[in-house]
């Protein structure tokens, strides 16, 4: 029986929004994949001093203006393609025109969240269950009321870095999301107010920013003034950043003092895209915010998309993006925004309160910075309520939230600098070596102090190859139901790793597995992959176990050298 991995996805909810066709494959630059996009849609920018009527003089058929938007990196223009023309062929005969920056589809982007059967807890105090600010061990709060196994202080060290700070009004977070509900007891007073368009007249732009009635951020979904949160994960995320503390309701911030701006582009079915993205992204870099909380991915690599993150880089706005809930590997296969290879965007992992990668979350060891708690988190939700989320979009605040503290405490500083510090102060823990390039977890005590703890990680210049005296190796193909182990002991070996030349094992369910002396398990290999060099052990003896199921046998394994740090 092969159902448990189905099964498994099956309970996962697949977000999308109605309002959208999708069209079903598009080949991507950077990345072949399959990505949702609204049908019929085409962003283009065009390059220095070409304008608008470049469309009608070159009468592209099956084509219409729908809108156009002037950004800080430039003009991008939405075009409407007629059904009866292919997007892909407007794309070919747009790029023949040496006035053409680039074209791509209008992406849909949706939220990196698994709603844990959206139990609401009471709306009195609950700091107790919160145990990504305080792991007590026993404090993960379960509805399926099964008893905690977490791990005590695997956590972000809330209560030590709060005897330094606990944020500041100046430092001003925008929440990319679905809104947030202003109105929720435990968040109303850190929400942005802008005064100018709160005491001026309805329907009229008083403050000239572009925007009518942005008295709480903007609406980019619905294309309207008003930022209120109608899906519950924007607010989950500000309540994870800045829920306010001591006020006799609910839960408590990373943040005490913080300035939350809602900026809405994701619908009530939690989907949204590039156009709405970007809009909310340049509307954020123009307030010069401090951070941009960005809890959402899954759409194709965007031109238009990076290039609004680099202009609120410039500006020195951080980024702080989700790394994804498909349990995959963003070295090999990209997850956007986290994946753009931009200096201010930190990409995030989640962990649990046991101190281990969640399942569910993406990782890469090249790009992914760092792991947060993202399992079974409980934040403030919609008409003042309280619910249990896990996903990366969970463990993006946290980031956020330790970063707004630095800020509060430090004030800004370059890009290079701050995601140094946020690697170099985590929590090496061995559940995130090759998970994250930090392989570690925040700490914002650390982060604040600037702290940086013992890694006792080898010298990449001092692994040294081994050939082993006799190759291990599977029969090829292999066997079904096998079960073999190899034992490699070298004296005085402080450190020792696998050289596998190659290993083609049907994916998940048959493993190559590389284990310390006392059994535990520091890496599993299946699928493809070939000149893979493994997960370091420590000491001076590694063990390889190979496991095969009943069906399917492939080519196997082949190891013939080893390398080792004496």
């Amino acid at each position: 029986m092969k159902h448990g991995l189905f099964a498994l996805l099956a309970l996962l909810p697949v977000f999308f929004s109605p309002a959208y066709s999708v069209e079903p494959t598009l080949k991507l630059k950077k990345k072949v994949e399959s990505a949702k996009y609204v049908s019929g849609e085409l962003i283009v920018k065009l390059k220095a001093n070409i304008g608008p009527q470049f469309f009608s003089q070159k009468a592209i058929s099956g084509v219409s203006l729908k809108a156009s938007h002037k950004l800080s990196f430039g003009t991008i223009y939405v075009l409407k393609i007629d059904p009866a023309r292919k997007l892909e062929e407007v794309q070919k005969e747009l790029a023949s025109f040496d006035e053409v920056a680039y074209s791509e589809p209008n992406f849909i982007y949706t939220i990196d969240v698994i709603d844990e059967n959206g139990e609401e807890a009471p709306g009195d105090p609950k700091f107790g269950l919160l145990w990504g600010l305080k792991n007590t061990g026993d404090n993960e709060p379960r509805p399926d009321k099964v008893e905690s196994s977490g791990v005590v202080g695997a956590d972000i060290d809330a209560l030590r870095a709060w005897e330094i700070t606990k944020g500041k009004k100046e430092i001003k977070i925008a929440i990319i999301d679905t809104g947030i509900d202003y109105n929720h007891p435990d968040l109303k007073d850190n929400v942005w107010v802008n005064l100018a368009e709160k005491n001026g007249k309805a329907g009229v732009d008083d403050d000239g920013n572009g925007y009518i009635d942005d008295i709480h951020g903007y609406d980019f979904a619905n294309n309207d003034g008003d930022a209120l949160d109608d899906h519950g994960h924007g607010s989950h995320c500000a309540g994870t950043i800045g829920a306010i503390h001591d006020n006799g309701v609910g839960v408590a911030g990373v943040m005490n003092q913080v300035t939350l701006v809602p900026l809405k582009f994701l619908t009530a079915a939690g989907a949204g895209t590039s156009e709405g993205a970007i809009l909310a992204i340049d509307y954020a870099t123009k307030m010069n915010v401090d951070i941009m909380s960005n809890s959402w991915g899954g759409g194709g690599f965007s031109q238009a998309l990076e290039d609004a993150i680099r202009a609120a880089s410039d500006k020195g706005i951080i980024f702080t993006a989700a790394a994804g809930n498909s349990s995959t590997n963003n070295d090999s296969g990209a997850h956007y925004p986290s994946n753009y290879n931009l200096p201010n965007i930190v990409s995030v992992a989640a962990h649990t309160s046991a101190d281990g990668l969640a399942s569910f979350s993406s990782f890469g060891a090249r790009t992914v910075h760092v792991a947060a708690p993202g399992h079974r988190i409980l934040s403030t939700v919609l008409n003042g309520g309280y619910s249990v989320y896990s996903g990366t979009s969970m463990a993006t605040p946290h980031v956020s939230g330790v970063l707004g503290l630095l800020l509060s405490k430090e004030g800004r500083m370059p890009h290079a600098v701050m995601r140094d510090r946020l690697m170099a102060t985590s929590v090496p823990v061995a559940s995130y070596r090759r998970k994250n390039i930090s392989n570690g977890r925040i700490n914002a005590y650390n982060l604040l102090t600037n702290t940086r703890p013992e890694r006792n990680e080898p010298n990449p210049s001092d692994w040294k190859v081994m050939k082993l005296t006799e190759s291990f190796e599977s029969l090829h193909p292999y066997v079904n139901n096998g079960n073999v182990t190899r034992t490699i002991k070298v004296a005085g070996a402080k450190y020792l790793r696998v050289k596998v030349v190659k290993y083609e094992l049907e994916g998940n369910y048959d493993f190559l597995k590389i284990k310390n002396k006392e059994g535990g398990e520091v890496e599993s290999l299946t699928g493809e992959g070939t000149s893979y060099t493994s997960d370091y052990v420590e000491g001076d003896t590694l063990v390889l176990q190979f496991t095969s199921d009943s069906s399917v046998n492939k080519w196997g394994f082949l190891v013939e050298e080893i390398e080792v740090i004496q």
